[in-house]
């Protein structure tokens, strides 16, 4: 029987919804949709994201597709990525094991350790399209400095959402995740993940959430990607 996406992502999200006041408009490949700043999302309050847009993406009907592709925007003068976008299908997921990415260094990226959090890492180089959806391995413009709590707690739940669902039942899903940074910041405060089933426009997986860039018990200096315990 299939499963309901859809509604399995609806229980699991205990965040409240955030209606937001003002957007910031991002230039895409030929393509304009309204993201967020951070001033539009509240401070995090001990849940790893937040419901954005009453949970619905900012995709256009017209941008849903059959067609797989994968989009990377470009760093900027900083070294930092961009938005990330594809139509994930069978055909863009990975075919052989991942491969190494430790030569990659992401904008802010510092090593550091806290035995408290699991693998120890503060930071992890964080897929902004995961390698199970896209096969991006070292890939510069995909990859983010990231806590391992948003990595594994915040955005990998949706990653194996979207990629059961694709190996599921051989669809696509639009999807599209974005970095947000305030001002000059080396590190990301957070990334808004979108996503929507294109078949059936929506109907088993779509979601809008940002996900926070943070460690509980340690308190991050988003300017360099510096850390000390809170």
């Amino acid at each position: 029987m299939r499963k309901r996406y859809k509604k399995k992502l609806i229980k699991i999200i205990v965040a409240g919804v955030v209606a937001l006041g003002g957007y910031l408009g991002v230039e895409f490949h030929q393509q304009t949709y309204s993201a967020i700043s951070i001033e539009d999302v509240p401070e995090y309050s001990g849940q790893p994201y937040v419901i954005i847009n009453d949970n619905e993406p900012y995709f256009d009907k017209d941008d849903l597709t059959t067609q797989a592709f994968e989009k990377y925007s470009s760093l900027d003068s900083l070294g930092r990525c961009g938005v990330a976008y594809a139509n994930i299908g069978e055909e863009t997921m990975p075919t052989e094991k991942r491969g190494n990415i430790g030569m990659i260094k992401p904008s802010g990226w510092q090593i550091k350790k806290y035995d408290f959090i699991d693998g120890k890492y503060l930071y992890n180089r964080c897929h902004l399209i995961g390698y199970q959806l896209s096969g991006e391995n070292a890939n510069e413009k995909n990859l983010i400095t990231g806590t391992r709590y948003m990595n594994t707690e915040g955005m990998l739940p949706f990653e194996n959402q979207v990629a059961d669902y694709v190996q599921e039942t051989g669809n696509h899903v639009l999807y599209r995740v974005t970095p947000v940074f305030e001002g000059n910041h080396l590190v990301a405060d957070g990334v808004l993940m979108e996503a929507m089933s294109v078949e059936d426009q929506g109907l088993d997986i779509e979601f809008n959430v940002f996900v926070y860039n943070v460690q509980p018990g340690v308190k991050i200096d988003y300017a360099t990607g510096n850390s000390q315990l809170e």
